[in-house]
């Protein structure tokens, strides 16, 4: 569903006038609630060098989507099957998978030709798939902003739980392994917690622009500082906001919410890499 703002602009547009809509209320509850979540688990993604194999979950996530349209279920439950299927499926593979970018990539493509195929099939659902592609936050109703909200608690819990044995392994891999941490079960884990988070994103940004909050943010707070605590604070709080800044750029210019959370994503990390050096 795409929804234009240019008529609104005839009335008073002040923030409070902006908030009076339903509909912005649910953007900037659902990019809130996915900004905060992806800076978080963007920061490990990132630190433990899997940024591709995050992209590569959205792409699994478009196959799920589509496919669970042609089965009349919910897209967005598709979406988290398939990544969350496909996150164990690499994280299988542990520190193995840092060198598999070309098997990543060959499913990747895979994965993206069956979506197409998908769709072929159910060619009414093919208006939409600009939405599912690049997002659609001013779209989100108030089931999927619970749906989004359930996918938050349980990948901040669930990544609470590992957070000590997933920082070790991401930096002492070795000593984390002769102290008996399994490698392969955090890395099952994580990639798991990260797929809930990429499935969340696409809702938000679309599955060609899960880079945008997934990895932007992160990286950005790792290039300004090296504390963890600090690290993950500002993570999530670079990702907020460059959503609400985006949504209320939008709002206001009638320009596309995933643009404008893109660009702010640049111009943020670029600033961050003046800032280091």
């Amino acid at each position: 569903m795409h929804i234009s703002t240019a008529a609104i602009h005839t009335a008073n547009t002040t923030t409070r006038t902006m908030l009076e809509y339903d509909f912005m209320v649910n953007a900037f509850a659902a990019s809130g609630i996915v900004a905060v979540l992806a800076g978080v688990v963007g920061y490990f993604l990132v630190l433990r060098g899997q940024t591709f194999a995050g992209h590569a979950l959205s792409h699994v996530g478009f196959t799920g989507a589509t496919g669970a349209v042609l089965l009349g279920i919910s897209p967005i439950w598709g979406m988290v099957g398939f990544t969350l299927a496909a996150g164990v499926s690499m994280g299988a593979l542990g520190e193995k998978l840092a060198g598999r970018d070309v098997a990543i990539g060959v499913i990747l493509s895979l994965a993206l030709g069956f979506g197409l195929l998908f769709l072929h099939f159910f060619t009414s659902y093919a208006t939409q798939v600009t939405a599912l592609l690049f997002g659609n936050v001013l779209g989100v109703g108030r089931d999927t902003l619970g749906v989004l909200a359930a996918l938050a608690i349980a990948s901040l819990a669930a990544l609470a739980a590992i957070m000590r044995p997933l920082l070790f392994a991401s930096l002492q891999p070795e000593l984390a392994e002769a102290k008996g941490v399994s490698l392969r079960l955090v890395s099952v884990l994580f990639l798991a917690i990260a797929a809930l988070a990429v499935a969340a994103c696409t809702q938000i940004v679309g599955v060609l622009l899960v880079f945008t909050l997934m990895v932007g943010p992160a990286a950005a707070a790792q290039n300004l500082t090296t504390r963890l605590s600090t690290g993950l604070v500002l993570a999530a709080a670079l990702a907020l906001v460059q959503a609400w800044l985006g949504v209320t750029l939008a709002y206001y210019t009638d320009w596309p919410t995933s643009f404008w959370i893109t660009a702010l994503a640049a111009l943020v990390y670029g600033a961050s890499l003046i800032g280091r050096r």
